[in-house]
């Protein structure tokens, strides 16, 4: 017997890549579970798939910075509950020293389907009870027929996982003026922001004041964007390659995301701008000038 449910949950992740850097992404999960009825006559009842897998995928892999443990170009350390880390991209370099809550070590060469596949489920083979003989997932990105960017970021403020510095999402823009939709704009952002960190100002400090691994020792201001700061779970630090990075005046929210977007707009065009800026699949906000 088989049961399945569609759209169980959407993972907002960033990944390591060495030809990209950090990426922003956010994968729809599908799930498939084989085995026998239970005494309810049920293979596992959906509250309970909602409640346990959903968890146990979001405990380990939603809002964490994804890492290939496997591939030669990462360098972890860990002492207690905090991680340094630092990876080496096309980009340039990438340090980082966090809460070991902010990763998910995947055993792997490259961050894939595949290999997250593995890793998630390995974990849920775990928590699922007897009568549950196998488990399959489908993870997939939302099909967009409108230009979408990939961008990282964290949320200080933010009394959740959001608060990680290096979480993010795969995200569509709509872009609206004088009531007309605007595609070239729309394509105009998805490229500046493809692969992108977005830092809040308040968070940027100098490099040299990072408390980073000695790998780190050789990059300076001029090459990278050190990011720091205080939140509930723990501290956080960054330093990321200038190139891959863009400082906002504020918070990195997506309801001052879509303000950012459309004030600018609406300040070089001198018209009415609407933007509807996603986080992720399915949710976002909406911006419009006066």
């Amino acid at each position: 017997m088989q049961l399945f449910v569609n759209d169980l949950t959407v993972i907002d992740f960033s990944y390591l890549c060495p030809k990209r850097g950090m990426v922003g992404e956010s994968w729809i999960v599908d799930v498939i579970l084989n085995g026998g009825l239970d005494e309810q006559s049920m293979v596992l009842d959906f509250a309970k798939v909602k409640r346990t897998i959903k968890h146990t995928i979001d405990a380990i892999a939603d809002h964490r910075l994804l890492v290939p443990m496997a591939n030669s170009a990462c360098e972890v350390t860990a002492q207690g509950e905090r991680v340094w880390l630092d990876f080496t991209t096309e980009q340039g370099t990438i340090h980082l020293a966090c809460p070991a809550e902010a990763f998910a070590m995947i055993p792997t060469d490259i961050i894939d389907y595949e290999s997250v596949n593995e890793f998630l489920i390995a974990a849920l083979t775990q928590v699922l009870p007897d009568n549950v003989e196998g488990i399959s997932l489908t993870l997939r990105a939302e099909v967009l027929d409108r230009p979408f960017y990939h961008y990282s970021h964290g949320l200080k403020k933010h009394d959740g996982n959001c608060q990680r510095i290096a979480h993010g999402h795969r995200s569509p823009v709509q872009i609206f003026v004088d009531g007309k939709a605007d595609t070239a704009l729309e394509a105009k952002w998805a490229k500046r922001w493809q692969d992108i960190y977005l830092g809040s100002i308040e968070d940027v400090c100098p490099v040299a004041q990072l408390a980073l691994s000695s790998l780190a020792n050789t990059i300076s201001d001029s090459s990278h964007v050190g990011f720091h700061y205080q939140a509930p779970q723990g501290d956080f630090q960054l330093a990321m390659p200038k190139e891959v990075c863009e400082i906002i005046p504020h918070d990195t929210t997506v309801e001052l995301l879509a303000q950012f977007i459309a004030s600018q707009l609406a300040a070089e065009l001198q018209k009415t701008v609407r933007v509807i800026a996603y986080e992720g699949v399915g949710k976002g906000a909406i911006f419009v000038t006066e």
